[in-house]
């Protein structure tokens, strides 16, 4: 069934409500990695207090988990923006990507498997976010092309739903995301690596 939502204008409509009353909200951002987060910590933290949340099971080996955290630090620490934007690492558990992807090992980069991985990564968030008093979660991944930002929106309002904790839509491609995270991972000097992350997109 197709769906054309714009989860971009959606995102827009959020924003322009907090700003008529005045609002900023706290919002528990999912990261993958710091060239993805760039231009999306760029964007919200006009608007929002962000907790950047770096958990991602899935990144295989493990120095390049701890590669990727690294930059994520740095770039955090370099860029500047107009509310704060502080720092929480997730455990690393690769374990529990490996047990959720079994048996789908061989299915393209792009399919179920990684809707899984979606849905892993984002559960985290969400319940960190709802422990941790935030008003909103998201991900940056949908700022990526070979993202499925439908997917992942519908995962984020699921979990919405079922653990009672509002998600931000998002299509952080839109308008030239993708293109602008380009200019500041060249900016920032910023450690780009050439796969998604675990160990079948390689």
């Amino acid at each position: 069934m197709p769906n054309d939502r714009n989860y971009q204008k959606e995102l827009e409509c959020v924003i322009e409500q907090h700003q008529k009353r005045g609002e900023v909200h706290r919002l528990l951002l999912h990261s993958c990695c710091a060239p993805c987060s760039s231009y999306v910590l760029e964007y919200l933290s006009n608007y929002f207090q962000i907790t950047l949340f770096y958990y991602n099971p899935n990144i295989y080996p493990e120095e390049e988990y701890h590669t990727r955290v690294l930059e994520q630090k740095r770039l955090i620490s370099e860029m500047p923006t107009k509310y704060p934007v502080h720092f929480m690492e997730g455990n690393y558990e690769p374990k529990k990507f490996f047990d959720m992807a079994s048996g789908m090992e061989d299915i393209p980069e792009g399919g179920v498997r990684c809707f899984k991985c979606y849905e892993l990564r984002l559960r985290e968030a969400a319940l960190q976010a709802k422990k941790s008093g935030c008003d909103y979660f998201t991900t940056t991944l949908s700022i990526s092309p070979m993202k499925n930002a439908r997917k992942l929106n519908e995962i984020g309002e699921k979990l919405q739903e079922e653990l009672k904790v509002s998600y931000l839509n998002s299509d952080f491609k839109k308008k030239d995301g993708y293109k602008r995270s380009l200019e500041l991972s060249k900016e920032y000097h910023l450690y780009r690596q050439n796969f998604c992350g675990c160990v079948y997109s390689r």
